[in-house]
């Protein structure tokens, strides 16, 4: 190896480094600048007195201590910014950094109440949320995401063709759910309701990601804030199920009934609202569910991997077909899309450095079975599309349950290959969050087309 050839390997291992240590969120840049100053240092010192490159990084990294503690350290030292980014403001002590905050806070409000105001629009023009499902279904993703888009865009401060691109992508949208005659009882109502806010989802990526969606790193970072959004989401509506409980009991203990209030006004307002909110405080609190999620990735990837397997022998046990009505079909995609989000979001929280272990061949048994279920599904769709003709649902589940059978192929086959140390694990970073458009590619299909092609009027 030359020497300009064990530099930019060098190099190279510093920038995954640098790459790990960035996303340790508690860290300010100038922290992660004095750490790699400081690991350069060390490198420089090795090398003069006779170690090669390769041999002195590691050294030096070593001597430094684990990336794990390192941060842990940090924060002890400065505690007290670690813990102003736990407040609502999400302050650090700089008249800027005040400033910016609650600008945020008053844009995230401005958002989060056009979001709740959205829902109740439609009522303007007769269209009621309890009679009116044929409409609300499809729609419901747009009276939330687009508000939830405008914040991101905002705090991004995104360039005009950008905001451009994503007002297009959410006016297709309300195209696609308002376009076609659908009846009440059509398929194409149920599959534009679960595909749309899948399409949408992924544009709100694109306002997550500004100008730099080719960057795996920058695909992995919006993969991790859809984790953490969820856990906001689920949390924020968990207190709102307390609160609703709160205000009907206390009400009705004064002889007024509140259930009107709750339902077309609370719950539909707040359930919109959140959208924004949970997306706000993931940005504001710099990721301090971060710590949460992976040990809820840690917890359930074992369970799941144990569920699969069971089913997997139960089936060769009971030699009994997989039911391919709507309701399974949706239930085995969930359960296929849930493995393949246990496997991000591990990756996401994962030391790019670390060597594989135990944890990642548990993640190829999980991969390998749901590969396996997947096949399964396949066969029994195939089988029944062949027999009794198609449908809107069999025909979006034969899609997805073939993308998802290249995805989970192909990565269990990069997972072999990681834990085999013959593939680094970049590589299955990019293959995934590289997947994200064909899954966004699908859903505009499946919205976009199918209603006209199966002509459920």
């Amino acid at each position: 190896m030359t020497a300009r050839e064990g530099q930019e390997e060098l190099e190279a291992q510093f920038a995954q480094w640098r790459h790990y240590v960035q996303r340790r969120r508690e860290l300010q840049p100038s922290d992660a600048e004095e750490l790699e100053d400081h690991l350069r240092g060390c490198v420089d010192e090795l090398v003069a007195v006779g170690l090669s490159a390769d041999e002195a990084f590691l050294v030096a990294v070593k001597r430094m201590g684990s990336l794990d503690e390192l941060p842990r350290e940090f924060a002890r030292e400065h505690s007290e910014r670690l813990w102003k980014q736990l407040v609502l403001t999400g302050e650090t002590g700089s008249p800027v950094a005040d400033t910016r905050s609650r600008r945020d806070l008053w844009v995230m409000v401005i958002c989060a109440a056009g979001a709740a105001v959205s829902i109740k629009a439609p009522e303007l023009f007769g269209l009621r949320l309890a009679q009116d499902a044929s409409f609300y279904g499809p729609n419901v993703s747009l009276f939330a995401l687009p508000w939830l888009a405008a914040f991101l865009t905002w705090r991004r401060r995104a360039r005009r063709p950008l905001i451009g691109i994503l007002v297009a992508l959410f006016a297709l949208g309300a195209v696609a759910a308002n376009a076609y005659r659908l009846a009440e009882t059509s398929q194409s109502v149920i599959i534009t309701s679960v595909h749309l806010p899948i399409a949408l989802w992924l544009v709100v990526g694109l306002a997550y990601v500004v100008d730099d969606w080719r960057s795996s790193r920058r695909r992995m970072d919006f993969i991790r804030f859809t984790g953490e959004w969820f856990v906001y989401y689920v949390l924020i509506a968990l207190g709102g199920g307390v609160l609703t409980a709160f205000i009907g009991g206390t009400f009705q203990a004064i002889g007024i009934v509140p259930k009107a209030f709750i339902w077309e006004w609370l719950l539909p307002c707040g359930a919109m609202a959140a959208v924004v909110v949970a997306g706000w405080l993931v940005e504001a609190k710099q990721s301090v569910v971060e710590n949460i999620a992976p040990v809820l990735t840690r917890l359930f990837t074992p369970l799941f991997t144990a569920v699969l397997l069971a089913f997997l022998v139960a089936v060769g046990w009971t030699s009994s077909g997989i039911d391919v009505e709507r309701e399974a079909l949706i239930l085995f995609d969930l359960l296929l899309v849930v493995v393949l989000g246990l496997l991000l979001y591990s990756m996401s929280a994962r030391d790019p450095l670390s060597p594989p272990g135990l944890f990642d061949k548990l993640q190829l048994a999980l991969v390998a079975s749901a590969l396996a279920i997947d096949v399964l599904v396949l066969l029994e769709i195939t089988g029944r599309i062949a027999e009794y003709g198609t449908t809107p649902n069999k025909a979006a589940a034969l899609g997805e349950n073939v993308i998802l059978l290249a995805n989970l192929a192909w990565s269990a086959w990069l997972l072999l290959r990681f834990v085999g140390r013959r593939t680094p694990f970049a590589t299955l970073e990019r293959w995934q969050t590289g997947y994200l458009p064909v899954y966004a590619a699908w859903a505009w299909i499946v919205v976009l087309v199918f209603p006209p092609l199966f002509s459920y009027v």
